[in-house]
């Protein structure tokens, strides 16, 4: 006896998988039955085929069901675009669906959003492409190069290699590109590749790359992205042993307690005292003071994925007694310290974003509220968008892994709070990055493993849409590239 649809799987009934799950079911096991001839090796087939797309599908659901448990943080949205999120809330059904099966509400939907339309029934451009201001920067477009550790620095120093990486990224078409997390000290790098922004030297090298982002690839905004390892760092490269430690030339740990990564693996680090932090947030301020003197257009302070200030904000990992542990409040205390240090040296006019772990994945740890409550504190302390991440706090995490995996966080902090927000998380097509922000689900997306795919993504995608405008311009020397050549032979 073999159980389909309903009676094998459960999903939440929003979506209306169940006789689809069904029928989908009963054809995988006869073509697993025509195909293998023992009962045995049928069934191990019938199961292996099936149960990624049921987990697919679950996932799906899943999206759907927080949907309407969270549907009082949509009301607020304007008519046409509630009924796009509505539409578009398990993830399945996207803005290029909905184009091909309404064009005209899609195009009402669109030139809410803002996208200019050529004619009455032209083509609009695509939200993608669409500008978007934060302070006193304009960025021509909403893809975000996502921050990448490149573990490829000599002693803190960006080299060629950083050069073409970004630089190559920059000429892509990207509206923002990030840097690694570039450590405001030699014992606050992840590993002995880490590039930093303790020295003249290393500012000199950034300011090398800046130069050439904003001169071959003018109207790409460049964006830095300082911080600290905390107990993370000391470890072997990623390719070497991600989050092992070196084998030798150890440095010491610091951390909000003396709780080490990885128990029995990681070292111990040592709590910080008030010396320590005063003494840190003077680092964070001088690299910020670099950074600002190297031109870069946007500052991010990172206090997510289990690094220095991100160990302070997690209950998991912040067990202090005095004025920076116990509750919220104060857990919150150091980071915003060292924000507010950060903001009085960085140029007034140029923005500051904020990276945020949202959940840790882990019992115990950050709940979407506090999440809330920790970025609306950034917020009134000058934050001009929060980038929403999730995990990397605690090393026995249990994340929800899947397309698009993180952006219900994102989506949460923004309908909640009415601040602008960055998603990040498996977002890898350019009809996620349209639907997501059609629905009002995000104002910018950031992509990393796509643009090491393809540094020219941007353009690609624009390419892709047929859009040709100043959202997506190709640099001069790439122009004869930017339609795709013929095929065939001759």
């Amino acid at each position: 006896m073999v159980l389909l649809g309903d009676a094998a799987h459960t999903a939440h009934f929003s979506i209306g998988s169940g006789t689809k799950l069904a029928v989908e079911d009963a054809l995988a096991l006869a073509e697993a039955v025509a195909a293998h001839p023992e009962v045995p090796e049928a069934l191990a087939a019938y199961e292996a085929a099936r149960r990624p797309a049921v987990a697919s599908t679950q996932r799906a659901a899943a999206a759907s069901m927080r949907w309407f448990e969270e549907i009082g943080g949509y009301v607020g949205q304007p008519a046409r675009q509630f009924a796009f999120n509505l539409l578009t809330r398990s993830r399945r059904v996207t803005h290029e669906n909905l184009r091909l099966r309404d064009p005209r509400f899609t195009r009402a939907v669109e030139a809410d959003f803002g996208c200019p339309q050529e004619g009455p029934d032209g083509p609009a451009t695509p939200p993608m492409f669409t500008p978007f201001t934060l302070r006193g920067l304009t960025l021509r477009n909403r893809v975000v190069v996502s921050p990448m550790d490149m573990y490829s620095a000599e002693e803190g120093v960006p080299g060629d290699f950083h050069l073409v990486h970004l630089g190559g990224r920059a000429l892509g078409g990207a509206g923002l590109v990030m840097t690694e997390m570039v450590c405001v000290s030699a014992e606050g790098r992840i590993t002995p590749g880490c590039a930093g922004l303790w020295t003249a030297e290393q500012a000199a090298a950034w300011k090398r790359i800046a130069d050439f982002v904003h001169t071959s690839a003018p109207g790409t905004a460049l964006g830095v992205q300082l911080g600290h390892s905390g107990r993370k760092g000391s470890t072997r490269l990623m390719w070497e042993g991600m989050d092992e430690p070196l084998p030798e030339g150890n440095w010491p740990l610091v951390a909000a307690s003396a709780l080490p990564y990885k128990p029995g693996v990681s070292a111990v680090p040592r709590a910080l005292e008030s010396a320590d932090l005063a003494a840190i947030r003077s680092e964070f301020a001088a690299a910020a003071a670099r950074a600002a003197d190297c031109g870069f257009d946007l500052l991010e302070l990172h206090c997510a994925h289990g690094y220095l200030l991100s160990g302070f904000l997690s209950p998991l990992t912040n067990r202090r007694e005095d004025a920076y542990g116990g509750s919220l409040e104060n857990r919150l205390r150091f980071p915003l310290e060292v924000f507010d240090a950060v903001r009085e040296v960085w140029p007034a006019e140029r923005p500051m974003t904020v990276r945020l772990s949202a959940t840790d994945w882990a019992p115990g740890g950050t709940t979407p509220q506090e999440a809330e409550r920790i970025a609306a504190a950034f917020a009134a302390h000058g934050a001009d968008a929060v980038d929403v991440s999730t995990g990397q706090v605690v090393s026995d995490e249990a994340p929800e892994y899947g397309r698009s995996y993180q952006t219900p966080y994102a989506d949460r902090i923004r309908n909640a709070l009415g601040i602008p927000v960055i998603a990040v998380g498996a977002i890898s097509s350019w009809d996620d990055v349209n639907s997501l922000l059609l629905a009002g689900r995000a104002d910018l997306c950031a992509l990393g493993r796509p643009h090491l795919y393809d540094p020219h993504w941007t353009l690609h995608a624009a390419a892709d849409q047929g859009y040709a405008g100043p959202g997506a311009p190709w640099p001069a020397p790439y122009r004869a590239g930017s339609r795709k050549p013929p095929t065939g032979k001759g």
